[in-house]
């Protein structure tokens, strides 16, 4: 079946069109103008104002070694507790992996209960 299309209408040139001739001194007070509206370069510079730091995690100076280390030891300990709980819900591979990463936090909770252990007072 043959569908009748019409021809598109005649609009003349098209900018991009080879035929259609820029005059450069309108094309470079053009690009100046959009120059200057989007990045002002005359405009004076600001200055950032520097980032305040973010006290939500910091640990106060004040706070003894030993006080840290038995912190460390209890959040070594829940994160082992949380990967074993995890490993018995994976499949075979990665339960192997969670297996893994279980002794590696058990070896951190380790070395720092023993740094506890011959830690003493001041």
């Amino acid at each position: 079946m043959f569908k009748v299309t019409p021809n598109p209408p005649n609009t003349g040139p098209v900018p991009c069109d080879a035929s259609f001739e820029l005059d450069p001194r309108k094309m470079k007070e053009a690009a100046d103008r959009a120059l200057s509206h989007y990045l002002n370069p005359g405009a004076t510079k600001t200055q950032i104002p520097p980032r305040k730091r973010h006290t939500c995690f910091t640990i106060d100076a004040a706070v003894d070694d030993e006080t840290l280390l038995v912190e460390a030891s209890d959040s070594f300990a829940q994160a082992r507790e949380m990967v074993n709980d995890l490993a018995d819900l994976a499949d075979n591979p990665r339960r192997h992996t969670m297996l893994v990463l279980a002794r590696v936090i058990l070896m951190g909770e380790l070395a720092v209960n023993r740094v506890l252990d011959n830690h003493k007072p001041v």
